[in-house]
């Protein structure tokens, strides 16, 4: 006999429940604050791109630390959701390789200080994993949302955040709840400048 709904439901919300009590998370959060606070005060650009759902998240963290955490001096982040670029995605997978869409990007639009944020479940796929390359290579700062085990991710970013599931929901559940995290944080906890004397 399948499985009742409630039971289901308990046994997944005790699951991802699981892959949210480590140590992990808020030592990823405290790694990856100080780096876009640094971005917002340079003025740099934080690039954020990933696949399916994990696209959908990137474009989510862009919205959320974009808008929600301007500060009363209208001071912003300036970010970019690489994966939102319907026009150059398309081109560079048509005219070049799927693996190069968010790589060829960077190489436009990024320089040295800027941050890339990579988001990949199983922390291999090709398209993260080249523009985590090409940041390297233009000297970005580098951050990478995974899961399962990290993959080929973990070894290519300077801070990575594995989430210690092998369920992709619970995964993708996890690293939204990363975006709200740094959001909320961001909004409500950063450290402010000290008023001018």
């Amino acid at each position: 006999m399948a499985e009742g709904i409630e039971s289901y439901v308990r046994r997944y919300v005790e699951e991802t429940h699981g892959a949210l009590s480590d140590p992990y998370l808020a030592e990823g959060i405290a790694r990856i604050v100080p780096v876009l606070l640094r971005a917002r005060e340079e003025e740099r650009t934080i690039f954020f791109f990933g696949n399916g759902g994990s696209a959908s998240t990137a474009s989510h963290l862009v919205c959320d630390i974009g808008k929600a955490t301007i500060r009363g001096d209208g001071r912003r982040f300036r970010c970019v959701a690489l994966n939102d670029n319907v026009e150059s995605l398309t081109a560079w997978a048509n005219d070049a390789d799927y693996s190069r869409v968010f790589a060829e990007q960077l190489r436009t639009l990024a320089s040295p200080g800027d941050v890339a944020v990579g988001i990949s479940g199983s922390g291999n796929s090709p398209n993260v994993l080249r523009a985590m390359e090409t940041a390297r290579t233009l000297k970005l700062a580098t951050i990478g949302l995974t899961g399962m085990g990290g993959g080929k991710l973990k070894a290519l970013v300077d801070i990575p955040v594995v989430v210690p599931s092998n369920n992709m929901q619970h995964i993708e559940d996890v690293h939204l709840l990363v975006c709200h995290l740094l959001t909320s944080y961001l909004r409500d906890e950063a450290p402010r400048p000290a008023p001018p004397r």
